[in-house]
């Protein structure tokens, strides 16, 4: 008999297993579809939102309750839909600069709204009833920063509830009763996977509830659905998932809705190569989520083993945008072996709609244990400096007449130019511009100074790097274009 029930167990399993395969790979293949094209960017706004929102109104099975507004005024808005027992609770943006679930959101709603997966939407709707809060933060969403107007971490306004969102939060989590949350972060895009060079794409947690970190029913539901989600990333970001440390912080969220009797997700959108914009970890989030509560519904999940878990790696934070390895270097006459890691620091423009890079060194040494989006091994090849190009330009138009392959092979990383415009904020091209009268400090390798500097083998010029970024001159059209900017030294 004990038998019988066992095979029972492990064909149901198999057989929700492969469904749940099935509705990902074709989530994923379908993907395109259903994007929202109204949000394209990573510095959406809240009255973006707005007209998004406004079609649910008349939309069937659709509901959109205004639970709550900003400090500023901004609404806060609940979109629910589904008719089943299970309570699933999903809130975004409670940092203002981490949209990218919102953004994976509004594309979740075209797929419940479409004629599309007709089988799979019953079993979810049937089965559970769905609560979107996107964008919990507008006021930091505003102007692209973490904290609120208030200048607080909601995140960390859980026990005080000093903050209108945070008190707006806990309201919709306790009227809701919700068994699964969801808690949508960004988190930075530096996190690599312990011990690998692979950026964390995906980070997950599965908060505690108390300083013991204990596992309870809730906190094994949480546990076991984050097992089923890296299963899913594994598929299309391989060795690109980490998992956050467990410390209880009994300020936070999602460790007091874990207390609450909530599951606690939590997860957090990180980096992915050459994929500034997010727009492919934006695609994870949609297929990952929408596979999670197929599993919630069909309760697949319940068989998977809590002990898969802690085999996820944590999260280090190991990763640069550049890394450059064994290059020499000399210094008061003597040769040093150097690597230098930078990052590429973007800056908001005014209105907090793009920004441009203003570049650092963060670390040099040895680096051995450390890794790079890009890296390059200098072995053989020195770093010097730098030269400022010996014509002076009347205006940054003449930047176009100018062959810039052929000054950075002759080592120009600086050009001058007289008149430079008060509202140009960086370089349009991949080598600085400096005021006609500007002085240049002394060339120096050193944590904290923009990376500009060549690398060369004998007299021959290899590499660039400006304002961060590479350039190979064996293959100077590909590389040169992924220059976003160089600066302005006025």
């Amino acid at each position: 008999m004990k038998l019988i029930i066992l095979l029972f167990l492990v064909i149901t399993f198999t057989t929700a297993n492969a469904q749940n395969i099935d509705i990902t790979e074709s989530l994923y293949e379908t993907y395109e579809k259903y994007k929202e094209t109204e949000l394209g960017k990573r510095r959406i706004k809240h009255a973006q939102l707005q007209p998004l929102i406004e079609k649910y109104r008349t939309k069937a099975g659709f509901k959109v309750t205004k639970v709550g507004k900003s400090i500023e005024g901004k609404s806060l808005n609940l979109i629910s839909i589904g008719e089943g027992d299970t309570s699933v609770f999903l809130w975004s943006q409670m940092h203002g600069d981490e949209p990218t679930a919102t953004q994976a959101i509004f594309d979740i709603f075209n797929f419940l709204d479409s004629p599309d997966f007709t089988a799979e939407k019953q079993r979810i709707l049937s089965n559970c009833t769905l609560h979107f809060l996107p964008m919990l933060n507008p006021d930091g969403a505003e102007v692209f920063q973490r904290r609120n107007r208030l200048g607080i971490d909601i995140n960390r306004d859980a026990l005080r509830l000093q903050s209108p969102e945070g008190r707006t939060l806990k309201k919709v989590r306790d009227s809701l009763d919700a068994d699964f949350g969801f808690n949508l972060h960004d988190q930075s895009t530096y996190y690599n996977a312990e011990r690998t060079e692979k950026p964390a794409t995906i980070s997950y947690l599965a908060p505690a509830y108390n300083y013991e970190k204990e596992v309870n029913e809730v906190r094994a539901n949480a546990m076991k659905v984050i097992v089923f989600m890296n299963d899913i990333i594994q598929k299309y970001a391989p060795g690109q998932v980490g998992r956050y440390n467990d410390d209880f912080e009994p300020r936070a969220f999602g460790d007091n809705i874990q207390k609450w009797g909530t599951s606690a997700i939590l997860i957090e959108s990180g980096g992915y190569p050459e994929d500034v914009e997010k727009q492919e970890i934006r695609k994870l989030n949609y297929v990952s989520i929408l596979s999670a509560i197929y599993t919630i519904a069909n309760k697949s999940y319940q068989n998977i083993p809590i002990e898969r878990y802690e085999e996820i790696p944590e999260n280090d934070r190991k990763l640069f945008d550049l890394k450059i390895a064994n290059a020499t270097y000399n210094l008061l006459g003597k040769e040093y072996i150097l690597d230098v890691a930078a990052n590429r620091l973007e800056v908001d423009k005014e209105k907090h709609n793009d920004f441009w890079y203003s570049s650092r060194i963060l670390e040099q040494g040895d680096l051995s244990t450390y890794y790079g989006y890009e890296t390059l091994d200098a072995t053989g090849l020195e770093i010097v400096a730098g030269k400022v190009y010996t014509e002076t330009l009347s205006s940054m138009d003449q930047l176009k007449s100018l062959d810039l392959k052929k000054m950075l092979e002759s080592g120009y990383t600086y050009v001058r130019v007289k008149d430079i415009p008060k509202e140009k904020l960086s370089s349009p091209v991949p080598i600085h511009i400096i005021g006609d009268k500007t002085k240049l400090p002394d060339f120096r390798m050193e944590i904290g100074v923009n990376p500009t500097f060549l690398l060369k083998k004998g007299n021959e010029i290899k590499y660039a790097v400006i304002n961060g970024f590479l350039i190979d001159f064996a293959n100077y059209k590909e590389t040169s274009q992924k220059v976003k900017n160089a600066m302005i030294y006025r």
